[in-house]
């Protein structure tokens, strides 16, 4: 029992090193990336373009991961291999000479974005399934601090090697993180042949599509504002590299913050009035974005606008796998992951053709407004299948 528990928390430890070096593969160059690109093309449309492939190809590669994972009965391999492709996406992004170049490079790090569908699950394996929401943003939590330091590095490296020395060690990282990979334990399952019945079936269940949906509308604001056109903006106040970094990065914290909060409170407070206080603070954060006059507020923008996705994000990713079974947790992960990358497309896609037409300052307002009335009416409706899931799972069990 003692080897068992021992085993479990080496597997737990190793699986949260691989999280936290994947967030930095995908972030080291994020703060700056709209700046990078737009230096290839001046056209803001072409920027939120490029921007919104990292959410569409994932959203096309996750769902169909989830249903191989369980196929396989294995999730380390998509792991491994997902970590090895991000290596090169980062190292296709630092070489790029065109806009083209950058087009690619941002599809293939979209793809390998799809680590963290069997991630997520495999770090779960080692939690009992009413733990899911408190696993979950622990994990959550680790990525958050990947994020953090890989964001605080951009710009001082920028500064030490120009922008594509953060692209390069971006694909290091990646490699690295697919080494620790194979150092993992995974106990095999049972392969799970794809079934359209069984995806039928979570695609029409409640505790499953509220939580998606919800983070549909999480992921569209965070970005089309932090992770897209907050950089160009604070450029435009007079912001240099380190400055744009250190805006990210405090968003981050926030998350962090916001995503400590939530495992803290996951098991005393009801999940709706956290998911309430998250969809206000981000349309708070993007309304003041908006009318800032000076870059003093838009670390304040930054900073409610990073509570709002750690408390939304952690809280729905937890609640979209809270009542399935165990079989079928990576499938209805890959579910949950591929609709709230449509987010993540149609954030900066929408955001840049809105920015484009009315400036960067109207599409903020566009978006606080545009996004906040639908997320507080569908977090009124979570919880209202809880009780019988509830039932469902604890019979399955």
């Amino acid at each position: 029992m003692e080897v068992h528990f021992m085993t479990r928390r080496l597997n737990v430890a190793l699986i949260a090193v691989v999280g936290f070096l994947y967030w930095i593969g995908l972030y080291l160059y994020v703060p700056t990336l709209p700046n990078y690109i737009q230096a290839k093309t001046s056209d803001l449309a072409m920027v939120g373009t490029i921007l919104s492939m990292y959410g569409l190809w994932q959203g096309i590669i996750r769902l169909p991961l989830g249903i191989a994972a369980d196929w396989h009965g294995r999730r380390k391999p998509f792991v491994a291999g997902c970590l090895v492709l991000l290596a090169l996406g980062a190292f296709l992004l630092g070489s790029a000479q065109s806009a083209g170049g950058l087009l690619i490079g941002r599809i293939i790090t979209g793809l390998a974005a799809g680590t963290w569908v069997p991630l997520v699950v495999l770090f779960n394996s080692f939690f009992p399934p009413e733990d899911s929401v408190r696993a979950t943003a622990m994990l959550n939590f680790v990525a958050f601090a990947g994020r953090m330091l890989a964001t605080g590095l951009n710009g001082w490296l920028n500064n030490l090697g120009g922008y594509t020395l953060a692209f390069y060690l971006a694909a290091g990282v990646s490699v690295l993180a697919a080494l620790v990979t194979l150092t993992t334990h995974e106990e095999p399952r049972p392969p799970r042949s794809p079934s359209l019945t069984a995806l039928g079936r979570l695609v029409t269940r409640r505790d499953v599509l509220l939580p998606s949906i919800l983070s549909i509308i999480v992921h569209y604001i965070a970005f089309g504002t932090t992770f897209g056109f907050l950089p160009i903006l604070a450029k435009g106040m007079g912001a240099d590299d380190v400055t744009q970094s250190m805006l990210v990065t405090l968003n981050v914290a926030m998350t962090i913050v916001s995503s400590v909060l939530v495992t803290s409170l996951a098991k005393r407070v009801d999940n709706r009035l956290l998911v309430y206080v998250g969809c206000i603070s981000a349309a708070l954060g993007a309304i003041l974005a908006a009318y800032t006059p000076a870059l003093p507020l838009l670390y304040a923008a930054q900073a409610f606008l990073g509570i709002g996705f750690g408390i939304g994000y952690s809280v729905t990713m937890g609640m979209s796998i809270q009542y399935v079974e165990d079989r079928e947790r990576t499938t209805a992960m890959g579910l949950y992951q591929a609709l709230y990358s449509i987010g993540m497309f149609a954030g900066p896609w929408i955001s840049g053709m809105l920015a484009e037409a009315m400036g960067i300052r109207t599409m903020l307002l566009v978006t606080a407004f545009a996004t906040l009335l639908p997320s507080l009416f569908l977090t009124s409706l979570l919880g209202s299948y809880a009780r019988p899931a509830s039932k469902a799972a604890v019979s399955s069990r």
